[in-house]
């Protein structure tokens, strides 16, 4: 069994640099803070933030991914204007055995596929359909 430590972990590159994807702009995100056990980075102007985690135990390992998106928006009730944030997070979870990292890899570009297809859209979903 692996020892139950993130120590000697490797980063990601810094800064992390993502393409424009209309209607995402191009991104570079810059840590602003780290640890053992993961980063938060965000890019240039703060209103987009990335935290990657890591955890491990003798059940199996967890990596989870958390972007959001931060825009100042006025409330149609007050007319005030405050920040509002968005997000969305992916948590992968490895038991300690019987998955590999490419078997991973796949059920994580499954639920991927999962989401962009017509029958389980993200539309869909934010709609409350399940």
């Amino acid at each position: 069994m692996r020892p139950l430590t993130l120590e000697g972990a490797s980063m990601l590159t810094d800064p992390i640099a993502v393409a424009a994807n209309a209607p995402t702009p191009a991104l570079s995100f810059v840590v602003i803070r780290s640890d053992g056990y993961g980063a938060e980075r965000r890019e240039e102007n703060g209103a987009y933030g990335l935290v990657i985690n890591h955890s491990t135990n003798k059940s199996g390992d967890r990596h989870y991914v958390k972007l959001t998106h931060t825009i100042d928006a006025v409330n149609p009730y007050s007319g005030l204007t405050s920040p509002q944030s968005a997000s969305v997070s992916v948590s992968l979870s490895k038991p300690a055995f019987g998955f590999t990292d490419a078997a991973l890899a796949a059920l994580y570009q499954a639920i991927l596929d999962t989401i962009a297809s017509g029958d389980a859209g993200v539309d869909r979903i934010i709609g409350f359909e399940s």
